[in-house]
């Protein structure tokens, strides 16, 4: 899968840019080259969707036999999916939220993002940790230009991100993809975390804690794209308790 993104739609941490991507002689490309290159591996089993110059969705259609993880795409109310991988618990999941027991899991990612979008506030990070599995999406929403992507916990499903020359973002699991069409400034997308357009990329485990950017070393010695992760010594500052609850420390010790 690729999805790429204009920088007005997507706002990623400053340290996935590398400046070493403009240094060497593998410089970033632009989208239209990364999406070219993309579909010319699978000429004959691919699908894009494009957005004027918002953004682009591709899709390679699965072989049975050779599709390690499960791949689905599918749109509903001018919003588009991207799923990787499978739900253990998709049956409760459609229950929960009113579809139908046919509903894979793309349709049902739509479905929690149109809640979380239309019903809030509703804390999306109790959205992602409901899921169980082995997974990775990509949704886009089209009405509002609006970007939400995550990747599970568990390390089953891999996904990278990069930038690309003109600042747009790209999302793929290709590896050599992400590569290829970014140069220095990729990463792999941190397991356990979240990205969206306004709210940035957090953990949806530890959503408290702030996200730490660790530089990545390439094996020329040349700095990459940061790895992001927990830090478990910063928290971000919640609402301030009033009243008689500013004081519960006092009633543990009493």
């Amino acid at each position: 899968m690729l999805a790429i993104f204009h920088k007005a739609c997507a706002h990623p941490p400053e340290e996935l840019n590398s400046p070493a991507s403009y240094k060497g002689s593998k410089k970033p490309k632009l989208p239209q080259e990364t999406i070219s290159h993309f579909l010319s591996h699978n000429p004959d089993n691919t699908c894009s969707v494009n957005f004027g110059d918002a953004a682009v969705l591709a899709y390679v259609r699965p072989h049975v036999q050779s599709s390690l993880h499960q791949r689905l795409f599918c749109g509903a109310d001018d919003i588009y999916c991207i799923f990787l991988g499978s739900l253990n618990n998709l049956c409760s999941l459609n229950k929960q939220y009113g579809l139908s027991k046919g509903s894979n899991e793309a349709m049902f990612v739509i479905e929690a993002y149109k809640t979380l979008r239309d019903r809030g506030p509703y804390p999306a990070d109790q959205v992602v940790k409901d899921l169980e599995g082995s997974f990775a999406f990509v949704v886009y929403d089209s009405k509002i230009g609006s970007v939400f992507a995550a990747l599970g916990s568990d390390g089953g499903v891999k996904l990278y991100w990069g930038i690309a020359a003109d600042g747009s973002v790209v999302i793929s699991d290709d590896l050599e993809v992400i590569k290829e069409g970014c140069a220095k400034s990729f990463a792999p997308f941190p397991t356990g975390f979240m990205f969206h357009s306004e709210g940035g990329l957090m953990s949806f485990e530890h959503p408290m804690n702030k996200v730490k950017a660790m530089p990545r070393i390439d094996s020329e010695g040349a700095m990459c794209g940061a790895n992001f992760k927990v830090d478990k010594y910063t928290r971000v500052n919640s609402i301030p308790r009033v009243g008689s609850a500013a004081n519960w420390m006092d009633w543990d010790q009493n």
